[in-house]
């Protein structure tokens, strides 16, 4: 890859690095221009409607920031669920909520010399969310004032800081045209956009790792007589602080903390090392703590934690909603055995699907930071420190999820891309060196958008729908995350999930093929392949599967193509001959299951309606399928 970063010099001087007025003024008014509509449009939407009910964990967050906005208090009461409904006409679907406790703190004169004592929360009229507190705490102000509307209005301020922060701190060693384009294409170009309608803290935790790092690193890019704060110790001070916030908030981001103690203590300040350190530390801790004294549990995730869906605590539902309704959900500790078990294989196919997989993928979703990445690699800046540091700290960050939430790294729920990874994601804007061409930022946004385009076109939708996503163009051309089956966006889709059939469990994953249907007077089902487009359908089961028998036949001559994570096959078919024949099968073992692709096409298709008048069926139907999994021989 060609070099479009350049090596420092005098141009990076105070006087040679300012921006000239004509240009700031209007980068100036072009943001303003932006931020104006962006604004605007947060203001006037109407959120539920265009949001079309809750997504993700809406229903937590907005709970609580509804809670923190009128009553003050971070618990759920009657009052809470009448607020919801009011706005919803429908319970919070997928709530989280949890049983206080009273904690009491007791010293001793022996070991242990502190002991926490827990009882029941004497009140049975409340219960605590099980989500962290920080984010709706932040958009309590904005919702109390501007509605749902304010935490729209809070990830478009979010965002914009964003841009403003990363042009700054490439502006002062570069051009400011290829420092606005790649700002606005690190952004804009990969799947964050699509998180400023989710009324979730995604926007908030990806602007608290990259305002704490622009906090951190603009001092090494930054002229001799930069602002005096973000060259001192202070800035230092405040990136602890806000990475302690989003470790709290998620553990995953621990370790990106580490780089900026790794470049202190490389540069022999090692007491300016751990004094950053311990303020991150502490900042967690003390957040934590404040759970503690609100729930009775440092743990908000922890104790006695369920949903619920359909029925909700203190509804009027004759029902005992939280004994009989609550799914369990308390993630206390971690599942050894499901992190152990397979763990070399499984972890190896993570890293693929991680890297180019169809709904979480970093090359697809995040494209940018594969254009950030190699312009760093290809850069005179390659060797500093605290980009090597940085570029680590991500890497193990994604490795860390691999291995300590293999069937769900990408978040849960079947999120427009890696969610989890997303926060992580800004630290890799700080890898990009010195710019001289808009070239980079061209390709950033080439990249990008050949697999986020259709969901910037319609955010709400993409959020609402995100299958919809890989249905067409370019991310169908990647491979499908077995290991995370659980958590497909089409686990979303109904009907078109969970279907059985021969003693497997398929997943459509798109609309090229049909549900199961009753094809003879005798009851045999079958699946229709349709005649316009390769069909991808996802097969579970609890035992390994050695081959597929096929029946397949058409009333019309075509040529099927068809395969199971191995090579394809092709069978010609003739009206009125079915054909039986065998199919070998490549999976991954997952969650309690294994899992394959089907992908199978029809070379052409047809419409009943057209065929005979008196059916109204209009599909465009191709190959009519029916297939048996054979299990793998015992002790093979």
């Amino acid at each position: 890859m060609p070099s479009f970063a350049r090596v420092p010099d005098d141009r990076d001087s105070p006087r040679g690095s300012t921006i000239a007025p004509t240009a700031r003024g209007f980068a100036a008014a072009g943001a303003a221009i932006l931020l104006i509509v962006a604004l605007s449009a947060a203001v006037s939407v109407d959120v539920v409607k265009a949001g079309q009910g809750v997504k993700s964990d809406e229903a937590t967050y907005v709970a609580m920031a509804l809670s923190v906005a009128y009553d003050h208090d971070l618990s759920y009461q009657r009052r809470d669920l009448e607020r919801y409904v009011g706005l919803y006409r429908w319970g919070p679907d997928g709530i989280f909520l949890k049983r206080g406790k009273q904690l009491r703190i007791r010293f001793h004169s022996t070991p242990p010399f502190v002991r926490l004592l827990r009882s029941p929360d004497p009140r049975n009229d409340r219960l605590y969310f099980g989500k962290a507190l920080a984010y709706p705490i932040v958009a309590a102000p904005f919702v109390r004032l501007l509605g749902l509307n304010g935490i729209l209005v809070l990830h478009v301020l979010l965002l914009f800081g964003v841009c403003v922060c990363g042009y700054v701190f490439l502006a002062a060693r570069s051009r400011p045209g290829p420092a606005l384009a790649f700002t606005l294409a690190f952004v804009g170009a990969a799947c964050v956009p699509v998180y400023l309608v989710f009324l979730t803290p995604e926007i908030f935790f990806f602007s608290l790792v990259f305002f704490a790092y622009f906090l951190w690193l603009y001092k090494e890019v930054a002229p001799a007589a930069g602002n005096r704060f973000l060259r001192g110790a202070g800035s230092d001070i405040c990136t602890a602080v806000l990475l302690g916030i989003a470790t709290y908030s998620k553990p995953s981001h621990a370790l990106l903390i580490g780089p900026m103690v790794l470049w202190l203590w490389w540069r022999r300040r090692y007491a300016a090392g751990l004094i950053v350190g311990a303020v991150c530390v502490a900042t967690a801790a003390a957040l934590f703590g404040l759970n503690a004294l609100n729930s009775g549990e440092f743990n908000y995730q922890g104790g006695d934690r369920k949903t619920f869906i359909g029925s909700f605590p203190f509804d009027s539902s004759a029902d005992d909603a939280w004994n009989r309704r609550g799914l369990e959900k308390s993630t206390n500790d971690s599942d050894a055995e499901n992190v152990l078990k397979d763990f070399p294989n499984r972890f190896a196919h993570n890293v693929e699907y991680f890297v180019i997989g169809r709904h979480f993928g970093f090359v697809p979703y995040f494209f940018p930071g594969v254009v950030a990445i190699l312009l760093w690699l290809t850069s005179h800046d390659r060797g500093q420190p605290w980009r090597v540091f940085t570029f680590l700290a991500v890497v193990g960050s994604a490795a860390g999820l691999l291995v300590f939430f293999p069937y769900t790294w990408s978040g849960g729920g079947g999120p427009p891309g890696n969610r989890y990874f997303m926060s992580v994601y800004a630290a890799l804007f700080f890898l990009v060196p010195p710019l001289t061409s808009t070239a980079p930022a061209i390709l950033a946004w080439l990249g990008g958008a050949l697999f986020t385009a259709n969901m910037l076109v319609n955010p709400f939708i993409a959020a609402k729908f995100p299958n919809q996503t890989t249905e067409h163009g370019f991310a169908r051309r990647l491979p499908v995350e077995l290991t995370m089956a659980n958590d497909l966006p089409v686990m979303l889709e109904g009907e078109r999930a969970h279907s059985w059939f021969s003693d497997v469990l398929l997943y459509f994953l798109d609309k090229h093929a049909y549900n199961p249907e009753v094809i003879d007077k005798d009851g045999h089902q079958g699946v229709w392949i349709a005649g316009d487009g390769r069909a991808d359908i996802l097969m579970r089961c609890e035992w390994p599967i050695d081959h597929l028998r096929v029946l397949a036949e058409s009333p019309i001559p075509t040529t099927l193509t068809i395969s199971v994570g191995g090579s394809a096959q092709r069978v010609a078919l003739t009206p009125g001959k079915p054909v039986t024949f065998d199919v070998l099968t490549y999976g991954v073992r997952g969650l309690q299951s294994y899992a394959y692709l089907l992908s199978a096409q029809s070379s052409e298709g047809f419409t009943p309606h057209l065929q005979d008048s008196a059916s109204t069926d209009y599909r465009n139907l191709g190959v009519l399928l029916r297939f048996t999994a054979v299990a793998v021989p015992a002790g093979r």
